[in-house]
């Protein structure tokens, strides 16, 4: 993959490459079935409810994350996260990146439900709540540490430090949330240390063609605007005003995420029925093997 930024401190890249499935990527088939396959290996199967109201998850060992270890010196040279992220995930052999327009970048504050009740720390199931009070939350890849776990331990005096190198989180439209792809101990150890944990932020852009609609549309608008007949003592005033706005909506098109993409399901509902079967067997022979 070849990556490279839209304007030169901008969060958009353009990624381009083999017009190919990423080796991690969403796939959905009928019956609100969806699953998340790494290198062919399913590894999270997700079935939203009937009634529209969550969204139930079941999830398998095997994740690998896109992003090489980051050393404790390379955390203390606090590096440009953003651009670092973006490099590594354009090189990774387990990442999601696909060709075309995705946007990268840093956040620092979140609402407090996304790293309280809305972080799935349980496992390997859970449901979200999309319920009157929505839900916008974090789904690990993984199983997450203990909080007293020796490498928790040692991100945790980065937390201190103000050193802790930034998680990494995917958005995905299809859970209404965030899939936490690397730093799952450095979530642990933020978060045991009362801080919402730093993060380097993925999502999918809009197209080109999305994008050359939007402007056309905006286009339209703005030549309605310029030839209304304003009424009122200040019209031109109120003209004025209509076009910044317009102008400001323009700003902020390019920036904007998209849907995340899936790919179909090669065996439709009887693969992710098959599929979820042999996940409740894994289930269950490792509940025997704890009893043993």
């Amino acid at each position: 993959m070849r990556l490279f930024r839209e304007s030169p401190f901008g969060p958009v890249y353009r990624v381009e490459g083999p017009a190919e499935p990423p080796a991690l990527r969403w796939e959905m088939t009928d019956g609100r079935r969806a699953l998340l396959r790494q290198s062919g290996r399913p590894l999270l199967l997700a079935r939203v409810d009937e009634d529209r109201g969550g969204v139930r998850l079941h999830r398998r060992a095997g994740y690998r994350s896109p992003l090489p270890p980051i050393r404790a010196d390379e955390s203390r040279l606090l590096p440009d996260w953003q651009s670092r992220y973006a490099d590594r995930l354009a090189a990774s052999e387990h990442g999601p990146l696909y060709p075309g327009r995705w946007t990268v970048g840093t956040r620092d504050v979140f609402p407090p439900y996304v790293w309280g009740e809305d972080f799935v720390t349980e496992g390997p199931y859970g449901h979200l709540d999309w319920g009157k009070d929505g839900w916008n939350g974090v789904v690990p890849s993984r199983s997450l540490s203990a909080a007293d776990a020796p490498r928790v331990k040692a991100y945790r005096k980065q937390a201190r430090d103000g050193t802790l190198a930034p998680v990494l989180l995917w958005w995905v439209t299809a859970l209404d949330g965030w899939l936490l792809l690397d730093g799952h101990d450095r979530a642990v150890a933020a978060l045991a240390e009362d801080r919402a944990p730093h993060a380097v932020v993925l999502a999918a852009a809009e197209d080109d063609e999305t994008l050359a609609e939007r402007f056309a549309a905006l286009s339209e608008q703005e030549e309605e605007v310029r030839t209304r007949a304003f009424r009122g003592p200040e019209p031109e005033r109120q003209r004025a005003a209509f076009l910044r706005g317009l102008d400001d909506y323009a700003a902020v098109i390019p920036y904007e995420e998209a849907r995340t993409r899936a790919w179909p399901i090669p065996g439709g509902p009887a693969e992710w029925d098959a599929w979820m079967l042999e996940f409740r067997h894994e289930r269950d022979r490792d509940r025997d093997d704890q009893r043993d």
